[in-house]
């Protein structure tokens, strides 16, 4: 049995892949007239999140969802940073009240409080995607942690992130030299 291809379907399938959200520049990607949005919104199962942010009410959640939903309301160029980072990998013992997320533009929107936006330029070197999620390098959080997080946390976080694999050995020994001053 062959699916009809319809807008709501188009959208869905790419909502799969980011824990049950699209955007309206998603739609623009996917050939759907953004005013379909809207009407799909209206008849149920797309809830309207933010402006230009809907998520399907069908897509289980996840402890992610937060995480991605705080970068998509920012803007296509945002990414996490930070605390974010290290809790999204469950590392450091960090739980922040605020998802740092970064952006080198200037964001103007209305955020909810527990959004925290930093404005600043990365090295693309620094970017990454951790499932599916745009953020800086584990390696990049460690050390801009540093005043944020206790010294041994970040060492422990780290060295936890080496034998996980989300840092590389050469890489892993830079950070823990620059963090040896925090420890």
């Amino acid at each position: 049995m062959v699916l009809a291809d319809t807008y709501r379907r188009r959208l869905h399938d790419r909502a799969l892949d980011n824990y049950g959200y699209v955007t309206i520049r998603d739609a623009e990607d996917l050939a759907v007239p953004a005013v379909e949005l809207r009407k799909i919104a209206q008849r149920g199962g797309l809830e309207h999140v933010a402006y230009g942010l809907y998520r399907f009410d069908d897509v289980p959640r996840s402890g992610r969802d937060q995480f991605m939903e705080a970068v998509l309301r920012v803007g296509s160029e945002a990414y996490l940073t930070h605390d974010a980072v290290l809790a999204l990998h469950d590392l450091g013992l960090v739980n922040p009240l605020h998802i740092r997320v970064g952006t080198p533009k200037r964001a103007r929107r209305r955020l909810p409080k527990y959004i925290e936006i930093i404005q600043r330029r990365v090295d693309p070197h620094e970017l990454t995607v951790y499932e599916g999620i745009p953020s800086t390098t584990v390696a990049r959080a460690l050390l801009d942690c540093r005043s944020l997080v206790m010294g041994e946390r970040l060492v422990a976080a780290a060295r936890e992130a080496t034998r996980r694999g989300l840092i590389r050995k050469g890489e892993a020994d830079r950070v823990l030299a620059a963090l040896g001053s925090a420890a």
